[in-house]
């Protein structure tokens, strides 16, 4: 038997199970709430709501830990490439190699472009965000793989995922290729899932072109620790366009759009925009830490601290240290490099930041390896996107295989003018 939850409502005591999960999370399931009693609950930003039972990541805020499928993401970044991370966020489990390459083969066959989807670029401006351009195609593909938009058919899901894993790299680099003003390069499928995307990224046709193995190893280890972080802001809207029996490809389309926000996947952009303004304002580290303490002066220095993370985010480990051997390595004579290290030594040691926890964030290192590598600051988001994409997928997948699947439909509280009555633009 459930335990139970006792509520005290006007008069009334209600009981509500409490839900138990498998790494001992509780919730109040009030599910019957507004039946039993007419009340519903207000959580503004659903920061204390469990929108759905899970079980793809597990995450805790306070201990600092992060599990894929029950893996700890340490042991997946050390010993996995993405495509293997990908088929076990995708499928519950890490594949054996006869599934693997299974795999990685339906992704080869499925990277390249129809010509046609290739013209849409030719409408986009120049400067277009690379992530509205992602956005679009994304969207775009459901006229083009009408074949496959089906929700409730395994087959049809399945082509559709194997495609957006496929295309997802390709529509990105050519993304970049319209901005920059080059040449689209057609995928090589002798490379491997990042190889590939580098070389769609940087090779011209005029010169031969091998990616960088160190880029193409800490670019795998960054698309595996953005790969899922449970009911993020961008996962949630994917479930959320889901539940409408919206097609996979509407769905990671409406995802795109939401961790484009700079509160979200927008964030490591805004960590080398703030590197910039304080190197254009002479490199002041110290004055700029100041103005961050400072309550009134409402600087905010990005790239630090978590809204779910209350010790140091686990990602930001694999990724500082990734980033310390990348730096060293191509001894890089960078002034921003040098802000951002200076910035790294204080939030570790200055009182303030350390009694607060505004340890640096994944997002502050991933914008210090992207720009080390040469990838410009418009396809930060991007690349997180594209490390995105399997933990969306298994969650449009894990929702629409759940017998509690229903339409996302929240409730609100309406706070408005009270019935007028109409009055006539004569007399207005």
């Amino acid at each position: 038997m459930s335990k139970m939850a006792k509520i005290d409502c006007e008069g009334h005591e209600l009981e509500f199970p409490v839900v138990e999960g498998t790494e001992n999370e509780k919730a109040i399931d009030i599910s019957a709430l507004r039946k039993q009693t007419g009340l519903i609950t207000i959580d503004e930003g659903y920061v204390n709501t469990g929108s759905t039972q899970s079980g793809i990541t597990f995450l805790n805020g306070e201990e600092g830990i992060l599990r894929y499928r029950g893996y700890p993401i340490e042991e997946l970044a050390k010993n996995c490439d993405f495509v293997e991370v990908a088929y076990l966020l995708i499928y519950g489990e890490l594949p054996n190699q006869t599934e693997l390459t299974d795999f990685r083969d339906s992704i080869r066959h499925h990277t390249m472009l129809h010509e046609d989807m290739r013209l849409f670029y030719n409408g986009f401006p120049r400067d277009a965000h690379p992530m509205a351009i992602l956005s679009s195609v994304v969207s775009a593909m459901s006229t083009f793989y009408q074949d496959s938009l089906d929700p409730h058919d395994p087959e049809q899901v399945e082509i559709s995922i194997r495609r957006l894993m496929a295309k997802l790299p390709t529509i990105a680099a050519y993304s970049h290729n319209k901005s920059a003003g080059q040449p689209f390069a057609y995928p090589q499928n002798d490379l491997s899932y990042c190889e590939n995307f580098l070389q769609m990224m940087f090779s011209v046709p005029c010169e031969p072109y091998k990616a960088d193995p160190t880029f193409v190893e800490a670019l795998n280890m960054l698309l595996i620790v953005h790969a899922d972080h449970e009911q993020n802001c961008s996962t949630s809207t994917v479930r959320m366009v889901g539940s409408a029996d919206s097609n996979l490809f509407a769905s990671i389309s409406a995802g795109i759009c939401a961790l484009w926000g700079p509160l979200h996947g927008g964030a490591n952009e805004a960590v080398v925009s703030m590197l910039q303004q304080i190197q254009d304002d002479g490199g002041d580290v110290d004055k700029y830490v100041a103005m961050a303490k400072d309550k009134e002066n409402g600087f905010r220095l990005m790239g630090f601290g978590h809204r779910v993370y209350k010790n140091f985010d686990p990602r930001a480990k694999i990724i500082k240290k990734a980033c310390d051997q990348l730096l060293n390595k191509l001894d890089l004579d960078d002034p921003l490099f040098e802000i951002a290290q200076r910035l790294e030594t204080v939030a570790l040691e200055d009182e303030y930041f350390v009694k607060r926890k505004l340890y640096p964030n994944v997002d502050f290192y991933s914008g210090v390896i992207y720009r080390a590598m040469g990838i410009p600051v418009g396809m930060f988001t991007v690349l997180f996107a594209m490390g995105r994409l399997p933990g969306w997928i298994a969650h449009w997948k894990e929702m629409h295989e759940s017998p509690a699947k229903r339409i996302c439909r929240p409730r609100q509280i309406y706070n408005g003018p009270n019935v007028r009555e109409f009055v006539s633009i004569e007399n207005r």
